[in-house]
């Protein structure tokens, strides 16, 4: 079991503090891992005491969703199950070839949600994100498709993902938000400026995404240049030759401090990310085993005070080199940016 099963609030549910985010047994980060070894990995998190799976409609466009589905079906009511919709794999062109499409249009929503149940082999979805806010849409109007929704019992509860403060108190206005889902970690630390505290005062969650930073924060921080093609962290300005080079100095350091620390780099960043708030629930993802249980194992640990702001000082804004995403991708997202 999880060392630490002191449970936080999500809407209506507890949870365990971390969970596993699953996208990466199928999406984004180069070739998955085999369909059985990620169907271990599912089972082996749910007998750890892992009691939050997240998945989306985008995730391999769809093949995750029917993996997370599938494989955990039998343990149905023993899992908070989180899914998004409104950023999805759609056909464009003549060959209709899927490709990455935001819509936050009501209909959007509707078939996005019906398509996403199916999938997952459950009437219900427990906790159902806006993927990314379709700046074209206003959120009330995209988050009132999903009330419509959770009133005929397909939603338990909803979330946002990659939105400001002010976009949350908007969609708050129109519908409670359990969630806000955003990328958090020791080198991800935009949601402090406004939307780590707006969800502390309407009550809802900050789940964190990317919380040991796409894999940097670990014991054994990737090497750009092996980075498979299809790996979305070959566009991230962070990982490029030159800021990563760089980037790599502060690594060392952090080595060193959770090292003090009595802990892996890894969970010295879930740990700092936990601090943050009881409201706060993390979700790294991985496909190794020892990854999982390293990461659970840090919901047991606690930093001292300067052990944290050590930590926050050597990953100031502005020692960290480079965006955490491209100007495109940045486009697409309501995050509050450091000026």
């Amino acid at each position: 079991m999880n060392p630490d099963s002191t449970p936080r609030r999500i809407g209506p549910f507890s949870v365990a503090p971390i969970g596993l985010g699953c996208m990466n047994l199928s999406h984004a980060y180069g070739t998955p891992p085999p369909v059985a070894d990620a169907e271990r990995l599912l089972l082996a998190a749910l007998d750890l005491g892992v009691t939050l799976f997240d998945t989306a409609a985008l995730y391999g466009f769809g093949a995750n969703e029917s993996l997370v589905g599938r494989v955990l079906q039998a343990h149905r009511s023993r899992i908070v199950l989180c899914s998004k919709g409104g950023m999805t794999g759609q056909p464009v062109g003549p060959g209709g070839v899927l490709q990455r499409v935001i819509d936050g249009r009501p209909e959007a929503i509707r078939r996005d949600c019906e398509a996403s149940l199916k999938r997952l082999g459950t009437e219900v979805i427990d906790l159902y994100y806006l993927h990314r806010w379709d700046k074209r849409v206003p959120i009330e109007e995209s988050v009132g498709a999903m009330a419509r929704l959770k009133e005929e019992g397909k939603l338990r509860a909803l979330g946002l993902s990659e939105v400001s403060a002010s976009t949350l108190l908007k969609a708050q206005r129109e519908h409670p938000i359990a969630a806000v889902q955003s990328e958090f970690s020791p080198w991800s630390r935009n949601v402090e400026i406004g939307v780590l505290q707006a969800c502390r005062d309407i009550g809802a969650a900050l789940v964190a995404f990317s919380p040991v930073a796409r894999g940097f924060l670990t014991s054994d921080p990737p090497d750009p240049a092996k980075f498979d093609a299809r790996d979305i962290r070959c566009t991230m300005p962070r990982f490029e030759p030159a800021a990563y080079a760089s980037n790599l100095k502060l690594w060392q350091a952090v080595q060193s401090l959770a090292q003090r620390a009595g802990c892996t780099p890894a969970q010295l960043s879930l740990a700092w990310g936990l601090s943050k708030g009881e409201h706060v629930v993390a979700i790294p993802g991985t496909t190794q085993l020892p990854h999982l249980r390293e990461n659970l194992a840090a919901a047991a640990i606690s930093l001292a005070p300067g052990t944290a702001a050590e930590l926050e000082e050597l990953l100031q804004e502005g020692q960290v080199l480079g965006g955490r995403y491209s100007a495109a991708s940045q486009a697409e997202v309501d995050t509050e940016q450091f000026q």
